[in-house]
């Protein structure tokens, strides 16, 4: 994961679940982290959110926008 850094915290699961679907049919390279400690039972994640995205820098800008519209649609909802 050298070159990766962290882009945003992502607010839930699902959230996660698409925003990994897009990146690998784009061909970006990330790695989605969860927040979640077992032996706190997920506690950390009401306070921190679900968990983040990393990345190289130089695919900050497109994860955003991609995110950006996953939420913008999640509202829709």
């Amino acid at each position: 994961m050298e070159g990766f850094v962290k882009i945003l915290v992502l607010e839930n699961e699902i959230e996660a679940k698409l925003l990994e679907g897009i990146l690998k049919e784009k061909g970006i390279p990330h790695f989605i982290r969860s927040y979640h400690d077992t032996a706190y039972d997920g506690l950390f994640q009401t306070v921190t959110g679900w968990g983040e995205i990393l990345a190289p820098s130089s695919y900050k800008e497109e994860i955003e926008e991609i995110v950006e519209e996953i939420r913008k649609n999640e509202d829709e909802i």
